[in-house]
């Protein structure tokens, strides 16, 4: 069977294909709630489950509900033909603030990407380095993980990948390696999540923890994700290259790849500037998340400040700008969207009362194990996800709603569970075909999802090992 050909509906059918089936289930599974309480952790206040007070609710059944909502004091209902489609505008409008985080930030990048900033700094990075090649490929791969990790570039490595795949032919190595040099540390970046705001900060906002929190456990795991994918990575091409071993994806006389789109970008002082602006710019964006309390809307000005400096600084006109800001908002429109359709998944659970019933019984069944096994499962559990919900901001509002209360009950921390997210979502994007990126960076120098397959999964296997010694290590230290 060919990997590559499997078939997989749609994000937005399949997200609408779950409100559908959670609606039915709102007439099987019993309704109930929890009892809550306030508590203010880092001065946040959290809503948290009472555990032990779980009560069921009778369900109001009748023939109109089945069409169109009909509330009755006292009883639960089950969600209504018209209910299901209220879901997705009402998950739209609850997470407009998130939305609209992402359309900017999707739109300030795609703006210092037209700046060439980026070419520029990989073409003196080939210029300085080009006599060695370790330290060149060392660089480029830690300034990618970082870029991944700090600000969840992904998207943007894709036009990178055919002058990755060059470098790789001028040094010798195969074209796997080039192909690696992009995708692993893209994989390995938005895994440890150290800032990513498409993963970590969104599943901190749902899970009601400061934004940033807990960063020093993922920067050590950060760490040792670099060492192991850049040591499986060299080892790999050494070992071609040095004929001790089958490379798994030749070159050939059909591939058409050249350097230069970024060979002719020199690094000049505006693009230097622009880095700093950059660096300087997002680091006091959580420096004032941490000390002043920013949330979404703050953050969402200061990177707009930053696209505004940058657009200055760089000299184009209003309407080079604005070209680029539009590309991306519409680069956007689609990762942006599935947030407000998924968190329509809450809304039909939550409105028929049996979100907290599904808690009460799987909390129930993951009680009896001990805390290490249920965090490693919890992984296990988002890893699993991400095969059918591939947008990391979109699989954060399906699974963080029940996740967060989960930690509650079993007795360990939200920032665990947004741990076991973010390290699911994270590493099974090196393997899922559902990864639209993952298939466009293989698919752009004509790398089969098989041979993809054959040299990832040792890695992989290596990297979800360590994901789970994490979880344990998590829970062992009260993370």
């Amino acid at each position: 069977m060919n990997l590559s050909n499997i078939k997989i509906p749609h994000t937005f059918i399949f997200l609408f294909l779950i409100i559908v089936f959670c609606a039915a289930l709102s007439y099987v599974i019993p309704s109930g709630a929890y009892q809550r309480e306030s508590r203010v952790v880092h001065k946040i206040e959290q809503s948290v489950v009472v555990p032990g007070s779980f009560e069921e609710i009778p369900k109001n059944y009748s023939l109109k509900g089945v069409f169109i909502e009909e509330p009755k004091i006292g009883q639960a209902s089950p969600n209504s033909v018209f209910g299901v489609l209220l879901a997705i505008p009402k998950g739209l409008t609850q997470s407009a603030t998130l939305i609209f985080y992402i359309f900017i930030l999707g739109a300030v990048f795609a703006l210092i990407l037209e700046t060439k900033t980026i070419h520029a700094v990989l073409a003196g990075l080939i210029k300085r380095f080009k006599n060695s090649p370790t330290l060149l490929f060392l660089l480029i791969y830690i300034l990618i993980s970082a870029g991944s990790s700090f600000m969840g570039i992904s998207i943007e490595v894709i036009p990178l990948i055919p002058i990755l795949v060059v470098l790789a032919k001028q040094q010798g190595y195969d074209k796997m390696f080039g192909v690696a040099l992009g995708i692993l540390p893209v994989s390995i970046g938005w895994s440890t999540a150290i800032t990513n705001p498409f993963t970590v900060q969104i599943a901190q906002q749902i899970a009601e923890l400061p934004i940033g929190s807990g960063i020093l456990f993922r920067v050590v795991i950060f760490l040792i994700g670099i060492v192991l994918g850049f040591g499986y990575l060299m080892r790999y091409g050494n070992r071609v290259r040095a004929k001790k071993r089958v490379s798994l994806a030749e070159f050939s006389k059909d591939d058409n790849l050249s350097t230069d789109e970024i060979s002719g970008v020199i690094l000049s002082k505006k693009h230097l500037i622009i880095v700093v602006v950059l660096v300087v710019g997002y680091g006091g964006i959580l420096a004032a998340v941490q000390l002043m309390g920013w949330g979404l809307l703050e953050m969402s000005a200061g990177f707009l400040g930053i696209g505004l400096a940058a657009m200055w600084i760089s000299g184009m006109s209003g309407k080079e700008s604005m070209a680029a800001f539009e590309k991306g908002l519409r680069m956007m429109i689609i990762p942006a969207l599935i947030v407000g359709v998924a968190r329509g998944i809450s809304v039909v659970m939550q409105e028929s009362q049996i979100m907290d019933s599904i808690l009460f019984h799987f909390s129930n069944a993951l009680s009896v194990l001990p805390k290490s096994v249920a965090t490693v499962g919890m992984l296990v559990f988002q890893s699993f996800l991400n095969f059918f919900i591939p947008s990391a901001s979109g699989q954060a509002l399906v699974s963080m709603p029940l996740m967060t209360p989960l930690a509650d009950i079993l007795g360990f921390s939200r920032q665990t569970a947004v741990l076991a997210f973010i390290l699911g979502d994270g590493f099974s994007n090196l393997i899922i075909p559902t990864n639209a990126v993952l298939m466009a960076m293989i698919g752009v120098v004509s790398v089969s999802f098989t041979k993809w397959i054959r040299f990832v999964m040792p890695i992989f296997i290596m990297l979800m090992v360590m994901a789970a010694i994490s979880m344990v290590v998590a829970v062992t230290i009260g993370y």
